[in-house]
Parts: C-alpha cells; structure tokens; sequence
C-alpha cells in the first residue's frame, strides 16, 4: 500500500481518537491530567522535527498531528481536567523542556528522541497515577485508537532508522500498558460494587 494513503489513515485515526477525548471531556466523562497533555505535546513536536529530519516522511505526518491535538487537550484540561499537580509532574514538565537543547547542542536527532522517550515515560506517570485511582475519569478508547494509528504509522515510515521508531514503539507499549491497566481496574471496581 502506498506511503501516503498509509500516512493519512494514521493521521484520520489519530483525529478520531483525540476528537472523541475532547467531546469526552466537554461532556464531563474525561477528566485528563493537563500536566501529561503539555508535556506530550511538547515531546511529540520534537520528535516529530527528529523524525522529519531523518526522512520519516508520511509516517512522522502522525507525530506532528498529534503534537498539535495534544496541545488542544492540555488547553481543555487546565479547565476541565484533573488539578492535582504534583512536583515530579513539574519535573517531567521541565524535563521536556530539556531535549531541546540537548538536541541543539549534540545535534544529534536521535538524542533529541532518547531523551524525549525517557521524558515521556515520566510524563505518563501522573495519567496512569490518576488512572488507576479513577479509572472512569480517562476514556482508554481514544488510547486504542493510539495504538492503531501508531501501529499504521509504523507502516507508513519512509525510513527504519532508532530516530523514526523508538517514540512509537515507546508509545505503542506504554498506551497497550495503560489501556491493560484501565480495562484491569474498572473491572474491580465494578466486581466490588
């Protein structure tokens, strides 16, 4: 199948998938922790330049999508999301800040992406804290969804190389890992009532 048909499903998945987040939280059944939105947002635009930079082509289109529905999220939870900010959710926030220089000084892409997955997996802290406290205030179909379009995206990619696969294949395991763990939750909290 062509690149960029393959490339523009991954981005039509990822646009239902977060459009049904944000109906999901101006209907007040999603409450998403801003912190991990922000940061998301910031590391999914890095990675997506790194991508660009090393010829991902169609399959880096996704990332910089993403970056932007990210963003869009982070602004709807600072008013309708979770409020309880923590200090390591501050230091995942920083530490996103932190892959840009590394990039400009190393001027290595892969770099930029190393620490970006890193900081990444901090960031996700505060979503699977809140999500496994309240596992019915996080709608994991959007993170299926994820899953997909990352896995379409794989596809797409123009060129295999650690600077084009690391953050999706960190993505795709971490989103597995959190639907997994949302599905395992609501399923006892429903068996204990």
């Amino acid at each position: 199948m062509d690149k960029n048909i393959l490339g523009l499903v991954s981005v039509a998945v990822s646009m239902a998938g977060y459009g049904s987040y944000l109906v999901s939280i101006f209907r007040k059944r999603t409450k998403p922790h801003a912190f991990s939105w922000l940061v998301w947002s910031i590391l999914m635009a890095i990675v997506f330049f790194a991508q660009m930079s090393d010829k991902g082509g169609a399959g880096s289109w996704v990332t910089g999508v993403s970056a932007l529905m990210c963003s869009l999220i982070a602004m709807a939870a600072i008013r309708h999301g979770e409020k309880s900010i923590t200090r390591s959710d501050w230091l995942a926030f920083i530490g996103a800040l932190i892959a840009i220089p590394v990039w400009r000084l190393t001027k290595d892409p892969l770099a930029a992406v190393l620490v970006a997955t890193v900081i990444d997996a901090l960031a996700y802290y505060p979503t699977f804290r809140k999500s496994y406290l309240k596992p019915f205030e996080e709608n994991f179909q959007t993170y299926c969804l994820d899953i997909l379009k990352w896995v379409v995206a794989f596809f797409a990619l123009e060129h295999y190389s650690a600077v084009t696969l690391t953050y999706p294949l960190f993505l795709l395991a971490a989103n597995s890992t959190l639907v997994a763990m949302i599905l395992v939750r609501r399923q006892k909290a429903n068996h204990a009532e």
